[in-house]
């Protein structure tokens, strides 16, 4: 069973997952709509990707996802990769462990961070495997005391934390990326979608087959314990 919080929805999820930045979005905008700002809050939790693939997750593939998942939400930030080769991140685990460093500042700032990275490599083709990315990235979120940040993600504390995470996510509760847990028990992945690929990954597609993003809202509703929250159990 995966413990949630009062007034949490916790969400695992890959900071290099195109539909992990689309559910990411999808919840602060809802949020903000709903006036749940200061009632609900993200826990963001590791589940990255080249751990259980044992590879750098496939440029091919992530390009054929943005094209597909941006057209759902043009907003919340996309372009495709547009620096050389050599700076696209191989790895997501510095930034996975950022945002469970800045964590000790509580979850408010982690998640700010995390929707910012998100942005960062989604909406502006930035290196987020590298420190000083981080660090300016970092420097642009309010919440977010940098050099205190800086100084737990260089000592490594949080590296301890993202790979029990990892080990959680390996289990049978945790679908994929991302994920979404509720504290009454409620789960989804990848909350609305229903997809499958057309080819092999690398070669052929993603086709959407539906999308019903008004799952947010009866999602955030159950998290803030609001009557009326209708979100059903969904896969897990």
């Amino acid at each position: 069973m995966i413990e949630v919080d009062p007034a949490t929805v916790v969400v695992f999820a890959d900071i290099g997952c195109p539909w992990a930045h689309l559910a990411v979005y999808r919840l602060h905008e809802t949020r903000a709509r709903l006036g749940l700002q200061d009632r609900v809050r993200f826990d963001i939790r590791a589940f990255p990707l080249e751990f259980f693939n044992t590879q750098p997750t496939p440029k091919l593939v992530l390009e054929a996802e943005t094209v597909a998942v941006g057209t759902l939400a043009p907003r919340a930030g996309w372009q495709l990769w547009q620096e050389p080769d050599h700076r696209y991140p191989v790895t997501t685990l510095p930034a996975l462990e950022a945002v469970e460093a800045a964590k000790e500042q509580g979850l408010r700032a982690s998640e700010q961070l995390d929707r910012a990275l998100r942005t960062a490599f989604f909406g502006a083709s930035r290196t987020i495997s590298m420190r000083h990315v981080i660090e300016e990235v970092a420097l642009g979120c309010s919440e977010l005391d940098t050099p205190k940040l800086m100084e737990a993600l260089d000592d490594g504390r949080a590296r301890r934390a993202v790979m029990d995470q990892a080990q959680v996510a390996q289990g049978d509760l945790v679908q994929g990326s991302p994920h979404l847990f509720l504290p009454d028990g409620t789960n989804v992945h990848n909350p609305g979608i229903e997809m499958h690929w057309e080819g092999e990954h690398g070669k052929g597609f993603p086709l959407i087959e539906s999308d019903d993003p008004a799952i947010y809202e009866q999602l955030l509703q159950r998290a803030a314990g609001d009557e009326g929250g209708t979100g059903g159990r969904g896969n897990g």
